[in-house]
């Protein structure tokens, strides 16, 4: 991974050892592993595709990801309600 130019979308396997699964539920296996990076950055892939494309963040988006989570502002994913987050953009 030293020298592997790490980017959003890159093969996941190529990011080497490391991978962890922070949760898992009843969900067949399905999960998102994750992976913390040297500069400090986070890989999440999907467990099921490990060779499949790692999505890149930097540790300030995964620690507004976990903190919204934990106060609810990702609920709408489990509930199908609309989002009521303070950032309302869309894909």
């Amino acid at each position: 991974m030293d020298r592997t130019r790490i980017y959003n979308g890159m093969p996941a396997n190529e990011l080497g050892e490391g991978w962890h699964k922070p949760w898992s539920g009843g969900n067949g296996g399905e999960c998102v592993e994750a992976m913390r990076l040297k500069d400090g950055r986070v890989a999440l892939r999907q467990s099921t595709d490990p060779n499949g494309p790692a999505l890149i963040y930097t540790r300030g988006e995964i620690e507004s990801f976990i903190r919204g989570a934990k106060a609810g502002e990702a609920d709408f994913l489990l509930h199908g309600v609309p989002c009521v987050c303070g950032d309302r953009r869309s894909a």
